[in-house]
């Protein structure tokens, strides 16, 4: 039997991330019970610190347990009811687990599809909101299997002035990418802990407003008895406890209502976590993203590497590499991890195998980090035989680095 023993990386992936050192100092504090008030406090300020980095005056900001599906999946399930129309515009992967979660709540999901590499057009998704008259539209804002960002802002006006729910995916960009829950008519946000953030996977921060709140309290009197309505049979039809919002409100509420033994020390990480973002400043933590992927994109293009999908709507925090044809990019992954200790991911589905993704995420996002990445994945390509024009990565970063004033990491 042998000790635990983590081998030394540099983690470039679209998440998980280097986890802050002062968010791994947070983690290592004592026990303290749910409900001592020491620890109620804590979980007070957390809840104040996610309205300030989801850009919301929401009055329900509070983690779920588990990982980012968990918060997805909570919200989903809590609103949905057996039939309900759901629409679900999918460019990523991530549409499609939201789809199945839809689908999985009891509800009809009418799909569209963008082909992988670009966004829609606000328009078109406007224009099938009102054909269809959905009660939810799913979306995700940044998916990280095709590194696009989608705009919001037109979308979530005209599902308020149609009186829909709109329900956003925000896990890759939240303190990543400038996010505006309030001013875009958002009215719930999922987030993650995994990535912008520079918190160990494991909680689901998230926010909803008054139009959310509403539906599901509705729904608890029916499901309660207090409110009479005939309900639509769906054998699909899963309704959680433990992901009901309902009973998660009244434990994050000044009532303290028991409903599981909360992870106390997962939210003195995800407390320190949101203190750092908030020092930092969000429109500084914005522009040093920025920064750092400016740097990486043009290293990888002087390096001879063409990026992937369309510029018009590039993730900030994701950035994705065409794989050079001849070379199997499983086996450059892999040398750049074991004789470098740096990783970087794959991608899924269509993607498989065509591309590379490279994480500027949070903690991970630093000038360090863009350049050891930068000259391992030279490195490696040259080793694995490809065409690369030796030495000019690190040098289009460092005339990035050196010419610009670059922000600061808190």
């Amino acid at each position: 039997m042998q000790g635990l023993h983590i081998p030394q990386r540099t983690i470039m992936t679209p998440g998980p991330v280097e986890v802050h050192p002062r968010v791994r100092q947070a983690m290592s504090n004592r026990m303290l019970g749910q409900f001592d008030p020491a620890f109620t406090s804590i979980m007070d300020e957390t809840m104040e610190r996610i309205r300030q980095a989801f850009q919301t005056k929401n009055k329900w900001a509070f983690p779920v347990d588990g990982t980012s599906r968990a918060g997805i999946e909570a919200v989903m399930c809590s609103l949905i009811e057996p039939g309900d129309k759901v629409l679900i515009p999918i460019f990523g992967r991530f549409g499609h687990l939201m789809a199945e979660i839809a689908e999985r709540s009891g509800a009809e999901v009418f799909r569209m599809h963008a082909e992988w590499g670009t966004v829609f057009d606000p328009e078109d998704v406007i224009a099938e909101i009102k054909k269809i008259s959905p009660k939810i539209v799913g979306m995700i804002h940044g998916d990280t299997s095709t590194g696009r960002v989608q705009p919001l802002e037109a979308i979530g006006k005209a599902c308020r002035s149609e009186d829909v729910l709109l329900v956003v995916d925000a896990v890759a960009t939240i303190t990543g990418m400038d996010f505006k829950t309030d001013d875009w008519c958002i009215d719930a946000v999922i987030g993650g802990t995994q990535k912008c953030l520079s918190v160990p996977s494991g909680l689901a921060p998230l926010t909803y407003n008054d139009r959310v709140e509403k539906v599901i309290a509705e729904r608890k009197n029916i499901e309660q008895g207090l409110v009479q309505r005939e309900r639509k049979p769906n054998p699909r039809r899963i309704h959680s406890n433990y992901f009901d919002l309902t009973q998660l409100q009244d434990y994050w509420s000044e009532s303290r209502l028991n409903h599981h033994t909360e992870a106390t020390h997962m939210i003195y990480g995800l407390h320190e976590g949101l203190q750092v973002v908030l020092e930092e400043g969000l429109e500084e933590r914005f522009n040093r993203h920025r920064y750092h992927e400016q740097a990486l994109t043009a290293g990888l293009e002087a390096m001879g590497l063409k990026l992937f999908g369309d510029p018009a709507s590039k993730l900030t925090t994701v950035t994705c590499i065409t794989i050079p044809e001849g070379i199997d990019g499983d086996q450059v992954r892999d040398f750049l991890l074991q004789q470098f200790g740096i990783e970087i991911a794959s991608s899924f589905g269509p993607l498989q195998g065509k591309i590379w993704r490279i994480g500027t995420m949070g903690y991970s996002c630093r000038q360090g980090n863009v350049l050891q990445v930068l000259m391992g994945l030279e490195a490696s390509l040259i080793y694995a035989g490809a065409a690369v024009h030796k030495g000019e990565a690190a040098r289009a970063a460092l005339d990035i680095y050196t010419k610009q004033i670059q922000p600061s990491l808190a």
